[in-house]
């Protein structure tokens, strides 16, 4: 009984977003921006894996004997991931508001990444994200450096998730995603506060845009 009156609910909620027009109108543009975007971006990371460019002296990394810790990685990547799949489809308002700052947040990394070419970290050991990697392409990707796409995301994440505790999880999360970074020589410590930083401006973005949408019960 409690699994059908929670499911009731869920429905009622997008029900409601979804007769409102502003928020079906938000939804299908920013699906349609999004979708060729993800489209584009394996060619992009092929592309950019063809140039050269300059090895950053990093104090933190020079300190920090490199290890493989691609599983542990992506298992709280990912436990994160699904954890806010079902938030997001509780909290329509947290779907609309995800979905309107991952759209910047890729765009910025595709202007950074293009306007700061970097070669990768010494001591660099690939980072094994199955899931991930779909988005880059058949060859192996290690110029996508400037800024950090992992903990851009698991901080967005922790920005749009609406509950205390899913907040106090999602930030561990993100703090540990940051310093496994580091751990593996993935990204230099620069990339990943930089992640941190258009994180917080496309959650900022998104935030400005849904201003206007009603508040409800979760949306």
């Amino acid at each position: 009984m409690p699994q059908t009156t929670t499911f009731i609910t869920i429905r009622q909620e997008w029900h409601e977003a979804w007769i409102t027009p502003s928020f079906r109108r938000k939804v299908i543009i920013g699906m349609a921006i999004l979708i060729p975007i993800l489209g584009f971006l394996p060619y992009f990371f092929q592309s950019i894996e063809l140039r050269h460019g300059i090895v950053l002296n990093d104090l933190i990394l020079r300190v920090l004997t490199p290890h493989n810790v691609s599983v542990p990685l992506f298992i709280i990547i990912w436990a994160l991931s699904l954890l806010s799949i079902v938030r997001a489809v509780q909290h329509p308002r947290m779907f609309l508001t995800f979905l309107w700052a991952f759209i910047p947040l890729t765009l910025f990394r595709m202007l950074t990444i293009t306007l700061v070419p970097l070669d990768p970290p010494v001591g660099l050991v690939g980072l094994v994200d199955p899931l991930s990697n779909f988005f880059y392409g058949p060859k192996f990707v290690t110029h996508d450096l400037f800024f950090s796409g992992h903990t851009s995301t698991v901080f967005l994440l922790y920005l749009c998730l609406p509950g205390k505790v899913d907040k106090k999880l999602a930030m561990i999360v993100t703090l540990s995603v940051a310093i496994l970074l580091l751990v593996q020589h993935v990204h230099y410590t620069y990339d990943v506060l930089g992640g941190f930083l258009f994180g917080w401006i496309a959650w900022r973005i998104s935030t400005r845009l849904m201003v206007k949408e009603p508040v409800g019960r979760n949306w």
